[in-house]
């Protein structure tokens, strides 16, 4: 058997555990070839709230939980060459990559050589008009008050150049979720830009590791149907993959969790809107000829890939400024508590039409009608719905966060002025980020690589 890179997978977005990457680090650790850890923590709206906390401190802006996801397998890393890549750079890659040089020299460490992967940001390259213009669906963009972020999906390129130059760890904003593999791979085996299925196969393998334990039981367990055993300590993905291509998907021994070819196939199937052509920044993915088999216990080969020309234009995510969401919550428990729990849902929606007649409001009776509920009355019309523990929630969208507040405030008032037993108000106003996909043509995509420390 030729060379095998294996990729841990470590993080499936910015809130994911912090301790997954500990056995990750420790299985790769034993092994011979290149090792790659890779963090993906960007959703899309994301990198929109990195860049208003920026704002408030320019210091930040990069995932608040770096030090958490890095700080306690630096030291492996850097001793066994395990090599770092992630896009918790979000909207200051260069702030990420400052405070991993800091946390080395806090613990005594050799000082790592950090790349930046810079780029993505197109607020000042494109105006909202322009931006507006290549909106894929919609005139969101055309009616903003303001941009929030406007950010590109670059490809691999960059982050293979940095793995080039010596990187012992990659530091992104927005890249495509799969080139934080297919990076490490092409840098690895040396893979040509136009060499479509090899590419193919890299992005394949960067999107089975991209949401972390989901290929490996998270996010598919239904008991009694589909059980997944040891989920408090579910394993996340580990993709071994050959010079040709061929991918291999295991998780570290001792672990949670359980890698078959059902697990591995619902996360294949993941956000695939054709599975002919799957469009990312560095190739066209063709799922349809792949094949998935289980090998062993908790090892699954897939392989079969095919890849076609990179599509002409890059995906970008435009976030703005989307208003505020009221939100608060009541109580009511015992004897007649949803009829109690109905006509508090009637006193608010009157006084709330009569005082913020713009303002549609949802609510949801959480043990009764929430997540199946709509914001057109449905807990209303379920007049025969009983139950003896209820808690209400009340919801709505403004740009006008004073007129949100009276939502809110009417809620409060029924500790008073509403039914008996209303308990345990609680209530918040959040600020709404909205996002739109536009398209936009390469080349306003400017990727740039630059070292720190480590002698850089």
């Amino acid at each position: 058997m030729g060379a095998v890179v294996r990729i841990g997978g470590a993080a499936g977005f910015a809130g994911d555990r912090t301790d997954a990457a500990r056995p990750l680090v420790e299985a790769l650790a034993r092994c011979d070839g290149p090792r790659f850890l890779m963090f993906e923590t960007l959703a899309e709206r994301t990198l929109a709230l990195s860049q208003l906390e920026r704002r408030r401190d320019p210091a930040r802006g990069y995932n608040p939980k770096l030090d958490r996801f890095i700080g306690p397998v630096l030291a492996d890393c850097l001793r066994h060459d395990v090599r770092i890549v992630g896009n918790f750079g979000a909207a200051n890659p260069r702030g990420a990559a400052e405070r991993i040089l800091a946390l080395a020299r806090e613990r005594g460490l050799r000082v790592p050589r950090v790349a930046v992967v810079e780029g993505d940001d197109l607020t000042g390259v494109l105006s909202a008009g322009e931006l507006a213009a290549r909106e894929i669906d919609g005139s969101m963009l055309r009616d903003a008050n303001e941009i929030v972020a406007a950010n590109l999906y670059l490809g691999a390129a960059p982050i293979a150049e940095a793995l080039g130059a010596g990187a012992d760890v990659v530091v992104t904003g927005r890249v495509a979720d799969s080139a934080l593999a297919l990076g490490p791979l092409m840098h690895a085996f040396g893979w040509r830009q136009d060499d479509w299925n090899r590419l193919a196969a890299g992005t394949l393998a960067g999107h089975l590791l991209e949401c972390g334990a989901q290929a490996t039981g998270g996010y598919f367990a239904d008991p009694p149907h589909k059980a997944v055993p040891g989920m408090a300590d579910i394993g996340y993905p580990i993709a071994e993959v050959d010079a040709d291509g061929c991918v291999t998907v295991t998780k570290p021994e001792g672990t949670g969790g359980r890698v078959d070819r059902l697990t591995v196939t619902e996360q294949l199937l993941y956000e695939i809107h054709d599975p002919a052509a799957y469009l990312a920044p560095d190739v066209t993915l063709d799922l349809t000829g792949v094949t998935v088999d289980e090998l062993a216990r908790d090892r699954v080969r897939v392989q079969g890939a095919r890849g076609r020309p990179a599509p002409e234009t890059l995906k970008a995510t435009v976030c703005v400024d989307g208003g505020v969401l009221g939100e608060a919550e009541i109580s009511y428990a015992g004897p007649n508590a949803a009829a109690r729990a109905r006509l508090a849902a009637e006193i608010v929606t009157e006084r709330v039409g009569r005082l913020a007649p713009g303002l549609a409001v949802r609510v949801d009776a959480i043990g009764i009608l929430s997540v199946l509920g709509d914001d057109a009355g449905a807990f209303a019309r379920r007049s025969n719905a009983e139950s003896d523990d209820v808690r209400l929630r009340f919801a709505a969208r403004s740009a006008d966060a004073a007129e949100a507040e009276i939502l809110l405030d009417e809620v409060e008032a029924l500790y008073c002025a509403g039914p008996a037993g209303g308990a345990g108000v609680r209530r918040r106003l959040t600020p709404r980020l909205a996002s739109a996909s536009c398209l936009i043509e390469r080349k306003y995509a400017a990727p740039r690589v630059t070292m720190l420390g480590g002698g850089a």
